[in-house]
This record gives structure tokens, C-alpha cells and sequence, in this order.
């Protein structure tokens, strides 16, 4: 059974789907009635799911009028979705981080199940077992590594 942040995702991405323009509007207020939760479960939500590294812009105003704006970027081709992770990668990279650009180059289609499976494996922590911050720079010239390897063969 699916718990009611992955509910929230899978309602947000096909309203985004179904709208086809890339956007939506949202008011926290109004999401959170409609499932339920309270409004701090919709900023969870939107906070881990719905970041740079998983291809979305996150823009919100505050107040009675507020609202929060959730674009899908737009990659026009490999090659600039992959320079694009290179740079969200840097000098160093946290776990988190890595296995959200991972999903990505999943979800465009870019890597399979499987190869995303094994670049999940060289990212974990029990796999980099040094201390921070060597743990964190190395899995960035490891995953840079990796897309260097994509970018070529795909």
C-alpha cells in the first residue's frame, strides 16, 4: 500500500500531465483538505519530490492569495539534462541527492531499472564507508564518472 506522500506525488504529476502546459497552481490549504493531511505533509511532499534534481521548479507566494507554482523542466535533449546534472553534482554530493538524479535519468528514460539499481549500489553509504566530507566528494567523481560513461554510450 502506497503511504499519502507518494498519493500527493502521483496526484501532482498527472494533474501536471493532464494540464499539459508543465505547471500548476496549487493552494497548500486546498491539497491538504483534499487528502486529508495537514499542510505541513504538502510541503514534505513537494520539498523531497519535487526538486531541481528530479526536474521541477518550485515557486510559492505567501498570504491569503498564496499559492505554489510547480513547473516540469524541460530538457531538450540528453546531452543538456546530463550537463545539467554535472553541475547540480559539484565538488561533493550527499546520498539524497545522488539517488534523485539517479530516478531522473530513470523517469527521461536515459538509464534502465537495472543499471539505475547498480548506480544506486556504488552511492550508499555502506559501499563509500570514509568519512565526511571525503565520503560525499567521492561519490561525486563517481557520478561523474557514471555520466561521463552515459553521455558517450547512450
Amino acid at each position: 500500500m502506497r503511504n499519502i506522500s507518494d498519493i500527493i506525488e502521483g496526484y501532482l504529476k498527472e494533474v501536471i500531465e493532464l494540464k499539459g502546459q508543465g505547471h500548476i497552481e496549487i493552494k497548500r490549504s486546498e491539497l491538504a483538505d483534499k487528502f486529508q493531511c495537514v499542510p505541513s505533509q504538502i510541503n514534505y511532499v513537494i520539498n523531497t519530490r519535487f526538486t531541481a534534481e528530479h526536474g521541477y521548479l518550485v515557486e510559492s507566494k505567501r498570504g491569503g492569495g498564496g499559492y505554489i507554482r510547480i513547473l516540469r523542466v524541460t530538457i531538450h535533449s540528453k546531452k543538456d539534462l546530463l550537463d545539467e546534472m554535472d553541475t547540480q553534482i559539484g565538488d561533493d554530493i550527499a546520498q539524497i541527492n545522488a539517488n534523485r538524479i539517479i530516478y531522473r535519468m530513470l523517469e527521461e528514460a536515459i538509464i534502465s531499472e537495472r543499471e539505475a539499481m547498480i548506480m544506486r549500489a556504488a552511492m550508499e553509504r555502506e559501499t563509500l564507508q570514509l568519512p565526511l566530507p571525503l565520503r560525499d566528494q567521492l561519490r561525486a567523481n563517481i557520478m561523474r564518472a557514471m555520466l561521463k560513461v552515459i553521455s558517450f554510450e547512450k
